[in-house]
């Protein structure tokens, strides 16, 4: 959340607070993942690599995991459909794009469930084809949205 803001105060642009909202949730849910990830790599030796993993259970995780995914994707959508940002950008087809942060969720949660990845969100989003190809369709989706010619 910290480095969108400074984006925003670098760029001298107003920062959207839906924005900062998805911010924040989608780094507790990577944070969330992360620790999971250490719990259950662990096991026993968990609480000896970092001493505050001993206030969670992989179960307890996994449902702030789930509640702060769902939470993101809300407030994605409503960012998107938001007046403010429906005016800022000049269109109202930006819940469009629900699908991809949608799928990317979902992916994630396969990868760190089935895969037992996430002990590094940076390394796993840059191998994982999957969900390499979600975030640039993503991102060719707002440019073409935003972009079109009126």
């Amino acid at each position: 959340m910290l480095r969108a803001a400074a984006g925003a105060i670098v760029l001298s642009v107003p920062i959207s607070h839906w924005l900062l909202v998805c911010t924040i949730l989608l780094a507790l849910f990577l944070a969330f993942s992360k620790r999971r990830h250490e719990i259950v790599l662990l096991e026993d030796r968990a609480v000896g690599h970092r001493s505050s993993l001993s206030e969670y259970s992989p179960y307890l995780l996994d449902q702030m995991i789930s509640v702060v995914a769902a939470a993101t994707l809300i407030a994605y959508a409503v960012y998107t459909i938001s007046p403010e940002t429906t005016e800022k950008f000049g269109t109202d087809l930006l819940g469009l794009t629900v699908c991809f942060p949608l799928y990317g969720i979902l992916r994630y949660l396969y990868l760190i469930h089935q895969r037992e990845a996430g002990g590094n969100p940076s390394e796993l989003l840059l191998r994982d084809l999957p969900l390499l190809l979600c975030i640039g369709l993503w991102a060719l989706s707002l440019v073409v949205i935003i972009y079109r010619p009126s």
